[in-house]
């Protein structure tokens, strides 16, 4: 102990600059506005490359089990498409119709591949980051998926990162149909398992049974008709017993989410920008 009070007696000058120092430095960029966005960006950046870093190092640890899933899902869905093909064709005498078909559906879409670096699951309002930005053509608004179904949707672009906000975020409100149904509601989260969303609004007289599959209506200028958002669950009563509130067993796997890919399409974009304009026009009316 005396040793210590020795040595801080001795340096005690060199304490007492290095305290003033970072009470300089932190009056310096609290109190004004260039010198503390000038720091906020650096250390965005900074946080932007060690989180960029960190997910690398659990995305290779984490190959292995990736590599398993991608096999498998590989195999169901050339499984799929190969008994839809035998299908088309005793029906039709056709076997080049399916294949055409889905050509043409995926030729509207530029598919952007981006790696998730933060991700969060315990929150309300999660949000996830990807290193993907402006410079790769990402902007607001884009749909973002995985290879298992539905991810998000880009809120906020920056240069070379993006911030999603997630299925499993409570401001989430995306439509969605239980497929060959033709009934539609709307997807939200609030709260709980990462593994478990709601469908609202779904008319009493539908007609569903557990494990029906359930996937975006396309009536949204976000996302496509057919993107796989999860199966049916549960059925409950709504707050006013005048519909349906379904539960969906999300398909996408949140907790081991890495790579994703975000939907480019100039068609949406249109459809967005014309939406906004019409509800500008509609407010200037009134």
């Amino acid at each position: 102990m005396k040793n210590l009070i020795a040595f801080i007696v001795k340096y005690h000058h060199w304490f007492i600059f290095l305290l003033l120092e970072v009470i300089s430095a932190v009056l310096l960029f609290q109190f004004n506005s260039y010198q503390g966005s000038v720091w906020f960006s650096s250390a965005n950046a900074a946080a932007g490359k060690v989180y960029e870093w960190s997910s690398e190092v659990e995305s290779f640890f984490a190959l292995t089990k990736v590599n398993e899933e991608l096999t498998q899902r590989n195999t169901y869905l050339e499984h799929q498409v190969a008994t839809l093909t035998d299908k088309v064709a005793a029906l039709t005498g056709d076997s080049a119709i399916m294949q055409s078909t889905q050509i043409k559906l995926l030729s509207q879409y530029k598919l952007i591949p981006a790696k998730v670096i933060t991700n969060e699951l315990s929150k309300r309002e999660n949000l996830i980051t990807i290193d993907k930005g402006e410079a790769d053509g990402i902007h607001k608004d884009m749909g973002v998926v995985s290879g298992n179904g539905i991810v998000g949707i880009v809120y906020m672009a920056g240069q070379h990162y993006s911030i999603v906000i997630p299925v499993l975020n409570t401001q989430s409100n995306i439509s969605c149909t239980i497929q060959g149904r033709g009934y539609f509601g709307y997807l939200h989260w609030n709260g709980g398992p990462s593994s478990l969303a709601y469908v609202d609004d779904v008319p009493r007289h539908a007609h569903f049974r557990r494990g029906d599959k359930v996937v975006t209506s396309g009536y949204s200028s976000i996302f496509p008709e057919g993107i796989m958002v999860g199966t049916v669950g549960y059925v409950f009563n709504s707050a006013d017993g005048l519909s349906y509130r379904v539960q969906v067993k999300l398909s996408t796997d949140f907790g081991r989410l890495r790579d994703v890919c975000v939907i480019a399409d100039d068609t949406m974009k249109e459809r967005i920008e014309l939406m906004r304009a019409a509800q500008d026009s509609i407010k200037v009316i009134r």
